[in-house]
């Protein structure tokens, strides 16, 4: 298959790995991104650390130089959000009127904040685009009260980046630890001292009822429990959707995202990457949809080389990171949901630790806490899907019923 014009309908990192591959690959047909925001593709992971601290500037989180871009030989359309699609005619309708067709489509959609009621109020604050992390960061430089709802990857990134610039945060979130529900109640407990070491303080295990204003400005949070906590800047991490609203009665499939098989096509002719791609994994056996950059780009690059007739499955180990204070977690596979987990190398108390995360017998997943070599040395556990008892000591684990994600063993 080689089709005469692609359409990538997102114009961020899995839409520019799309373009790339389709080009390493030896495509010489019409190639056009279509972006919402007027940036030029840019990365996204440093908003919310090395950008809102003021360690990066704005431009330079751009991903390609301009040179680089003219030499992809892609027509760049920014600035115009997509609205409408036919599938049939694999048609794209834009904001501005401007009516795209393409033999292929990919929709690299990315993600949309969930909000909460009230958050139109002066000094409320979400973090998903470039323009967002510089408005977030000239408020924080007016030296704030920082309340961050939200205690997933986002929201602690936030409050460790705010905390590091010396303002007083507060965390506030459901889970009992810090990102519980994706790395367990220990490992998270773990991450709930460091901020609490930091300075940051945890109102957790509660939700948020209100957010409170003066004249029109953000004064205060209501807790569920009844408490109030001053703030003069609020910042809602409290996760996203896939920005797949418009797609609603276009006929393509959607639940969690953009419905794909394995080889994340959604339609004939119509392809889904990154954040949005609902597809199904051959390799675990389940339908699943990733919201990392390092999906984003390596799905990119498969589905150019599916478009191209390579008619490969995608089927990745999953892998995130996040940076924290002085601590770097990575974690390579799947950990939510598991009931074993045991530490292999190093020591929570130290710093420095690697823990592997296991379901049925099976090593499932790997984490790193400043230990990245060490961790990526048990990835192939992971990938292999090695017996538990074949890696780990029966000394070093307890294997408990399956049960909620958050219930591991003592560390």
């Amino acid at each position: 298959m080689n089709p005469s014009s692609v359409l990538v309908v997102g114009a961020s990192v899995g839409g520019l790995a799309v373009a790339e591959g389709l080009r390493r690959e030896g495509y010489e047909g019409a190639l056009t991104l279509l972006g919402a925001e007027q940036h030029l593709p840019y990365d996204r992971p440093p908003l919310s650390k090395k950008v809102l601290s003021g360690a990066l500037a704005p431009a330079q989180t751009q991903l390609r130089p301009e040179a680089a871009l003219e030499r992809l030989g892609a027509a760049l359309v920014l600035g115009d959000p997509a609205v409408r699609l036919d599938v049939t005619a694999r048609e794209v309708t834009t904001a501005a009127g401007r009516h795209l067709r393409a033999d292929v489509l990919v929709l690299a959609l990315g993600l949309q904040p969930r909000r909460l009621p009230g958050d139109a109020l002066a000094g409320v604050h979400v973090l998903r685009t470039l323009d967002d992390a510089i408005a977030l960061r000239a408020a924080l430089l007016t030296g704030p009260r920082v309340v961050v709802v939200g205690d997933g990857v986002l929201g602690t990134e936030i409050a460790a980046t705010a905390r590091s610039m010396g303002l007083d945060v507060t965390l506030v979130g459901p889970q009992p630890a810090p990102l519980a529900n994706q790395l367990g109640l220990r490992v998270g407990g773990v991450l709930a001292r460091l901020h609490e070491g930091h300075g940051v303080v945890l109102r957790l295990g509660v939700g948020v009822d209100d957010l409170l204003g003066t004249e029109g400005r953000v004064s205060g949070v209501r807790l569920a429990s009844g408490e109030v906590l001053p703030a003069d800047v609020v910042v809602v991490a409290m996760g996203s959707r896939p920005a797949i609203g418009w797609l609603e009665g276009s006929g393509l499939p959607l639940a969690d995202g953009i419905v794909c098989d394995a080889r994340c096509k959604a339609a004939d002719g119509i392809y889904a990457v990154g954040d949005v791609a609902w597809w199904h994994h051959e390799g675990l056996g389940t339908g699943m949809r990733l919201e990392n950059r390092t999906n984003a780009v390596e799905q990119g690059i498969a589905v150019a080389g599916n478009i191209l007739g390579k008619d490969r499955p995608y089927t990745p180990v999953p892998y995130y990171w996040t940076d924290q204070f002085d601590v770097k977690i990575q974690v390579h596979g799947l950990l939510s949901g598991h009931t074993d987990v045991a530490i292999v190398e190093g020591d929570p108390a130290r710093g420095q630790f690697v823990a592997l995360y296991g379901r049925h017998g099976q090593v499932t997943g790997v984490l790193g806490w400043n230990m990245m070599k060490q961790a990526r040395q048990f990835r192939p556990h992971v990938v292999e899907r090695t017996a538990w008892n074949d890696v780990v000591p029966a000394t070093r684990s307890v294997t408990l019923a399956d049960g909620p994600s958050t219930k591991t063993v003592a560390i």
